[in-house]
């Protein structure tokens, strides 16, 4: 089963999303929470496979909760499900530590599919939200990709599923400074800046995009 905690600070989001999830045969909802502190106290209470946080809450928003679950070093894979499409919003989320974004006109169906997405390891991206972050990284030549290493293939591959240096570290049993070593020097490599964007461009390569 995959438990879920649902934040959003609209009641009827909230009992919404609760209905939904929980006609799932693998899904159970751990709880919910209206604002960022009491998501961070469940969070740490319930330890929940996925959370589906909303950006804009009471006091502390989204963008803060999610950094300060980074820092906690919180398990749970975060899925952002918000109302502001604003591109720049989810930019800032998956570089805060989001495993995906999607917003709230998502249909049903498609929302439950990416619950289990992130459960499982990948990065999930709404497709306006996912345009601007690819295009950023579109001028990088196919051949900065073929000038990785094999190791730093798989660590690029492992990034695509939106894993953590610790996790990376854990799957191809090495130490995590080396894993950090060879995730600078793909970020070298391929001409990006941050991780999200590696990831997006290894996708949008095996994709032939």
């Amino acid at each position: 089963m995959i438990s879920v905690l649902i934040v959003d600070d609209h009641p009827v989001v909230r009992q919404g999303l609760r209905a939904l999830l929980q006609v799932q045969d693998d899904i159970t909802v751990a709880g919910d929470a209206a604002d960022g502190a009491s998501a961070l106290a469940l969070a740490g209470e319930l330890s929940p496979d996925v959370i589906l946080l909303d950006l804009k809450l009471p006091g502390m928003d989204g963008i803060a909760v999610l950094s300060e679950l980074v820092a906690r070093e919180c398990p749970s894979r975060i899925l952002v499900l918000t109302s502001a499409t604003d591109p720049a919003a989810a930019s800032l989320a998956m570089r805060s530590g989001a495993a995906g974004v999607l917003y709230k006109d998502i249909d049903p169906d498609a929302l439950v599919r990416g619950i289990r997405s992130v459960h499982d390891g990948n990065v999930l991206l709404a497709q306006s939200a996912a345009g601007p972050l690819v295009r950023s990284a579109a001028h990088t030549a196919v051949s900065g990709i073929e000038s990785l290493t094999v190791r730093e293939r798989e660590v690029l591959a492992e990034l695509a599923k939106g894993r953590s240096n610790r996790e990376i570290a854990r799957s191809l049993h090495v130490a995590e400074k080396t894993v950090k070593a060879h995730v600078s020097s793909v970020l070298a490599k391929l001409g990006v800046q941050d991780r999200t964007q590696a990831a997006l461009l290894a996708v949008r390569n095996e994709r032939g995009a």
